[in-house]
């Protein structure tokens, strides 16, 4: 395994689903600058090879396994993988999920189904299949990354807050059940980071105030106490810490990563 004098993680195995950018690509990166090996799952093939790539040139311990979360065969088979190869998980990261939204009344049902197969259920199957390893082990740290959105929300978004909320009542209800074997669940609730899928939807919800992407997303950084938005590095230090030994007591949280937009 990947070796640093002063790594938090050395001898650590780190699983982290849609790796292949934003801030996946960052916990992976974070992660594997502080001893452990990861392991990026995500159907974004050749983005998710770059980044182990980039990781492994860069002196670090980084597999790429490709992975459809909707698909319950493709995560058994994904999980399986990093069980034979390293014998445990010690920190799962579920990044994977999507964006989209429209007008409540034109919710088309096919696009339902995917996003809540996405960003809910594959979050689910994602827990479910991390269990058993990090019970026989006695220990382990999950981090499942919901939203702002899952806490406040605003018009034609309907899709995507019902599955982030989704996501903190799976990390509550794991980390209820998991805790008496020593493991720990949270999930953080970035705001407006500045990756793709961001700017995606600063494209789509813009157009309906007609507004730029890039206005949008000025108008979202000046809601902030800090008056800008989050670069993913800064989310990946929390997802870090959480997964730390100075986070043992912390459990059942939702935590916000988003400049002080919500102040509660």
């Amino acid at each position: 395994m990947n070796k640093n004098e002063t790594g938090r993680f050395n001898d650590k195995v780190v699983v982290v689903t849609g790796s292949a950018t934003g801030i996946g690509e960052a916990t992976m990166a974070r992660f594997a600058n502080e001893g452990a090996a990861v392991v990026g799952m995500d159907n974004n093939t050749v983005e998710n090879e770059g980044t182990a790539t980039s990781i492994n040139a860069a002196g670090g311990l980084a597999l790429a396994i490709e992975c459809d979360v909707r698909s319950e065969d493709s995560q058994v088979a994904a999980f399986a993988t990093v069980v034979e190869q390293y014998g445990r998980i010690d920190v799962l990261v579920t990044s994977a999920g999507i964006y989209c939204g429209s007008a409540l009344v034109d919710v088309p049902m096919e696009r339902w189904h995917n996003i809540e197969a996405t960003n809910l259920t594959g979050v689910l199957l994602s827990n479910k299949l991390v269990a058993p390893t990090m019970v026989e082990q006695g220990s382990g740290s999950i981090i499942n990354i919901a939203s702002m959105a899952a806490k406040t929300s605003w018009p034609y978004s309907a899709e995507y807050s019902a599955t982030k909320s989704g996501v903190v009542g799976i990390t509550r209800s794991v980390a209820m059940e998991l805790g008496p074997s020593g493991i720990t669940a949270n999930a953080v609730c970035p705001g407006n980071t500045v990756t793709a899928m961001v700017r995606g939807v600063a494209e789509e919800i813009g157009a309906t105030m007609d507004m730029t992407g890039e206005e949008w997303l000025d108008m979202r950084a000046n809601d902030t106490a800090l008056k800008r938005l989050a670069e993913p590095w800064e989310v990946a230090g929390l997802i870090a810490f959480l997964a730390s030994d100075d986070a043992r007591y912390i459990t059942g949280q939702s935590i916000e990563v988003d400049g002080g937009l919500i102040l509660s």
